[in-house]
Order: C-alpha cells, then structure tokens, then sequence
C-alpha cells in the first residue's frame, strides 16, 4: 500500500473502533439524542471528511452529480432525520456505516488499480536518467539523454541502463530485456551488434554508438505509447462515461421526487403524509443509485488487461484496442521478418558420397573468407558456431561472376557456388527443390556436396498458427513480396489457409481492402508486419500489429499493438487477454445493473433498507472490483 492507502485504513480502522465502541456504550447507557450526534459525529467526520470536501468542491465548481455528492446528501440526510425524529426514523448508525463502508468500497478499488498499474509502472522505470560519455579532457560524465547527438560514444557500466539506441563498438555482456520483451532470459550482446535504449546491462562494459535521438530512441516510443494509451477509450467505456452522465442527475431527481410527491399526495388525499418514511427511501435510494460499480470496474478491467499484456511485452496503444482484438476473425501476415527471421541461414547441409558436415562447411567457409555477401557471412557465422574453422592460409582468391568463389592454399583448391559453376568443372551437382539459395562446394577435383541457404521460419511461428486456429480465427493469410516458390513452402510449413505472392507495397494494401470487404458483419482484420512498407497495411486494417525488437520505426508507429519480442505466438496471447477482459467487463456491466435495479425497485417500494442499500452500492462495487482485477491474471492455456 502507498501512503495514501495507509491513510485511509488508518481511518476506517479507527472510525470502525470509535463505532464499535459507541455500541457498546448506547447498549449499556441511555443518552441523550443531542449528546449520542455528537459521539456519531467523531467517526463520521474521521471516515467522511474527505468526500465531504470532495463534495463541497464539487458543487462550488458546478460538478455536483457524483458518487462524493450521492454519499453526502444520504449520510447527512440519514443523520438529520435521526436528529430530528429522535432516533425513530433513519439513524445516526446508518448515516455512518453508509459512509464507512464506502469508504472500504474505495480502499478496495484503488488498491486494485494499484496492482493493474504496477505492471505500468515498471514498464515506466526503463526511463534512463543519464548518459555516461567522455568530455573534452577524456573524462567520464553523466549528460542528460535528450543532449545526446547521432554518432556519440556512450559508455554503460554493469547494472546501468541503456539510455538510447545503438551499436555495440567495444566490449561485451549479457542485457536484461525483461521490462522491454517480457523475456526473462539474459540476452548476450558484443561489438557489431544492435541494442534498444530501456534493457538493463547485468554484466561487462559496453561502449555504443548511438544511432538515434534519444526522443527518438525505443524506450521514448515505449513510454510515449503507454503514456497516451488511457486516451483511446473502449466502446464499453464510452457507454459508461456516457451512461454515468444521464443516469446520475436522474436518479437524484427521482429521489427528490421519492420524498416529496408521496407524502404530498397522501396529505390531499386527508392521510398522514409520513414525511420520514419517504426521506428514507429517498436516501436509499440515493445510496443504492451510486454508480461506483462500473465507473470503477469497467476502465479498471482494461487497464488490468492492458497491464497484463504490457508485462508479456505486447504493447497496445489503447482499450478499444485491446476490446477489438478480441472480435478478430481474419490475420494477414507479412513475411519476412515477421513469420521468418528475415535474415539468411544455414537450413540443410546436403553430403555427396563419404564426406562429412564438417567436411563441406569447413571447405565453404574457407572459400567464403574474404566475402561479406549475407550468403557468405551466414556460412561463416555457422562454422564458427560448429566449430568447423578451417586455419589454412589463401593465397589465391577469385570471384567467378554470376557462379561463385574459387581460393587456393598450399593443400587445397576449392570452389564454392551455383550449379553452372559444378557443371563447368566437370562434375554433377545434388538436385535440390527446396526453397532458397543452394551453395555447392567442391574441393581438390571432387564434389563434396551443398549447403541450402534460407530465411528461416521462426520457432515459435507455426505454434503460434495452430494457437491462432483454435481460437477461433478463421483465415490466417501471407502477403509477401517473395517469389511463389518460397511463399508456398512457408505457407504449407506453417498451416495458413492462403497466402499471396510476389505483391509490392502497394499490392498489399490492395489486398487487404479486398480482404475487409469479405469480412463478417463486426468482424475485425488484423495485420501483422514489421518492415517500412508495411506502414500503410498496418494503418489501412482495423488492428494493425507490429515487431517492436526489429521492426521498422515506420511500422511500430503505424500499428496498434506491438510485440516487443518480435514473437507471433504472442498475438493469441493478446487476443485471450482480451477476449477474457471483454467477458469480465460484461459480466461486471449485467451485475451491477441487474442489482441496482432490483434494489431501487425494492428501495422505492420501502422494501429495502438503509443497510440492503449499502450492499447495493459498496458490496456490488467490491464484488465488481475484486472481478476486474481477473484481468491481471493471464489464462493458464495461453
């Protein structure tokens, strides 16, 4: 509990004491009426001093119809009318337990929201307070990250955060990408490679170029949507902002109308007009109208959800969001770098007669030595983590246009390319249909096999395609700028229902528009990318979806939601959220509802008192409370 929290469990604790107390003293001693207000009013003024002030603010500021103005004129109300008819009619106890009790009421609800927004709130501690760089004498200083410029040199200790994006020129280490990807695992970095501002350095020294503004950098982005996502309100919130609006002031008119055209009717009419009895029910039903339960639930279920989406790293930019992911029933997917890593790698390694994986990747990368080609570099970087490193020397290095590389040591002449190049020494090349680039390898006169280069479907893409299945979606498409061949592996590979091949930037967009107009009535389409042209697709779809770790700038912008681990099977890990923040927020609306209409009826027919209205109001706000905060919890089977 924060101080404030503490603050008012102190004063329900004591005001509880001083009411129990109180009790005990009127069942043992008879006083006065006069003298038992004053003892009342001591708990009462300790547990509602504040939201009689919130009141009093409220109408001095012409903002009367709330919750604070609702308690006062029915605790106030219940005291008077005690006062006055000497404690027959109402009472003081009533007039203080309505108060104490929602005051337990708002002590549930903020420590609720407390715990949805400690999963922002941690998100919020990635905010960098300084940059380490070397001033004008080479000594090490803290400058302020926004007086950061492109290009400068900054220096990260173990522990530090990293405060804006960039490369790694010197050292090594493992980083906390936690608070960013929801990813618990260290993640090691070293020179060469790209680091985002907000992950936490756990190990080494890091010297980084930045590459970006730091208002620019990851982490601004980051806290920027988070920061601006309460803007953008669900359709259920707007209903209950609106709701709340009209409903307030006409229950306080019905009430007033409760306890004035009764007794005035009963008075022409030659009966008593029994003025006490219809205050009473007008207070009552004043206390049961108060609306806590759902402007209280409902914008707390979707910052539970958002909360909890946050700490899985799924960034959504706002509740109406988060509400229409859980209608999606159509994903289209870019994909490289999306479904694939959309980077090359070594897929298969393909032997021809007796020679070895070794053999062949050992060969291929000595002929790939002096080449950066993404080709050449990812048969370099799996030697090396094979440990297939060849320490011979080259003394001749050619490159053979359109077909490959030939390199000569003092042992070996080996040639590295296409087909054409294996054909035009005399040998006889693996057929292979798989998509991708096949590298052929020969050494010394004899063919030694091929190695398939690919852009790798991602691990977690085709699980995360069956996840999306069995949750209802009922067309998963790729949009890819890729030939047909690869596009088609990668579709089957995966179980997608359809893809489209070969499109531009431009074509994709077509494509999308096609697919909204085939969509089911409230039906949603999302759209997963992560590259520059995918920014018009993401903003063209009712729910675009973005690669936060990789993905462009372009493309986080555009998007509604973003996957800061770049991991699809996240995507049906938000669509349960949401579709479980969805159902609590109906289920809180129909109860709460369903309840106050049952006691007003009861309230206005005197067949519910003073303390059925404290149910109604407190016990359905707590009830309805403890229900949103559900959303914190993500579903076992996501």
């Amino acid at each position: 509990m924060n101080k404030k929290q503490k603050k008012v469990l102190y004063r329900i604790i004591v005001s509880s004491v001083l009411l129990i107390a109180l009790q005990i003293l009127l069942h043992f001693v008879e006083l006065p009426v006069l003298v038992q207000f004053v003892l009342y009013m001591v708990p009462y003024i300790v547990i509602g001093g504040d939201i009689l002030k919130k009141a009093f603010h409220g109408i001095t500021h012409k903002q009367v119809f709330d919750e604070c103005f609702l308690m006062t004129v029915a605790t106030i109300g219940a005291i008077i009318l005690g006062l006055v008819t000497s404690g027959e009619e109402g009472g003081f106890l009533e007039g203080v337990a309505v108060m104490l009790f929602y005051q337990i009421g708002e002590l549930f609800q903020s420590v609720a929201v407390g715990k949805s927004r400690k999963n922002i709130t941690d998100l919020m501690d990635i905010r960098p307070d300084y940059a380490n760089v070397y001033d004008e004498n080479g000594e090490l200083v803290q400058e302020d990250p926004d007086e950061i410029e492109i290009g400068t040199i900054i220096v990260v200790k173990a522990g530090e955060k990293i405060p804006i994006d960039g490369i790694v020129r010197e050292g090594s280490a493992t980083l906390d990408t936690s608070a960013l990807t929801g990813e618990s695992l260290p993640v090691p970095k070293e020179a060469g490679d790209e680091v985002i501002s907000g992950c936490v350095n756990l190990t080494g020294l890091l010297k980084i170029e930045t590459t970006r503004e730091f208002g620019e950098s990851t982490v601004s982005k980051i806290l920027d949507m988070v920061e601006n996502s309460s803007m953008k309100k669900s359709k259920s919130e707007n209903f209950i902002s609106k709701f709340a609006r009209y409903y307030t002031p006409i229950v306080c008119y019905l009430a007033l109308a409760l306890a004035l055209l009764p007794p005035i009717i009963l008075l022409i009419t030659g009966n008593a007009p029994m003025w006490g009895t219809w205050v009473i029910r007008a207070l009552t039903f004043l206390v049961i109208s108060c609306p806590c339960a759902l402007v209280i639930s409902i914008p707390l279920s979707f910052f539970g959800g958002i909360g909890a989406a946050s700490s899985n790293g799924i960034l959504v930019k706002g509740s109406n969001y988060l509400e229409a992911l859980s209608e999606t029933g159509i994903i289209a997917f870019d994909k490289t770098g999306t479904l694939t890593k959309g980077k090359f790698e070594v897929a298969a390694v393909h032997t021809s007669a007796s020679y070895t994986e070794e053999q062949i990747i050992k060969y291929a990368a000595l002929a790939e030595s002096y080449s950066d080609h993404p080709i050449a570099l990812s048969i370099k970087k799996y030697a090396d983590e094979k440990g297939f490193k060849s320490k011979e020397e080259i003394f001749e290095d050619e490159n053979i246009p359109g077909r490959g590389v030939r390199v000569k040591t003092f042992s070996h002449e080996v040639y590295a390319g296409n087909s054409a190049l294996i054909e035009g020494l005399g040998l006889v090349p693996i057929e292979s249909d798989e998509p991708g680039t096949v590298v052929h390898v020969s050494a010394d006169g004899n063919y030694l096999g091929c190695i398939l280069i690919a852009d790798c479907v991602k691990p977690t893409s085709k699980q995360a395609m069956s996840s999306l299945k069995s949750s209802g979606i009922r067309r998963l498409v790729m949009l890819t700028g890729d030939r047909e061949e690869s596009a088609k592996h990668v579709a089957e590979e995966l179980g997608l229902t359809e893809y489209r091949a070969g499109l531009l930037p431009g074509d994709k967009v077509d494509e999308v528009e096609k697919l909204i107009s085939e969509k089911k009535p409230k039906e949603k389409l999302a759209f997963v990318g992560d590259g520059i042209n995918d920014a018009p697709v993401l903003s063209r779809a009712d729910i675009g979806i973005a690669m936060g770790a990789m993905g462009s700038d372009a493309a986080i912008e555009s998007a509604d939601v973003v996957l800061m681990d770049d991991d699809p099977s996240k995507i049906a890990l938000a669509m349960k959220i949401s579709r479980k923040c969805l159902a609590i927020v109906h289920q809180n609306i129909v109860f709460a509802i369903g309840i106050k209409v049952l006691c007003l009826l009861l309230g206005a027919m005197g067949i519910a008192n003073m303390w059925m209205a404290i149910f109604a109001d407190v016990g359905v706000m707590i009830i309805a409370v403890l229900n949103a905060v559900r959303c914190l919890k993500i579903p076992k089977n996501a």
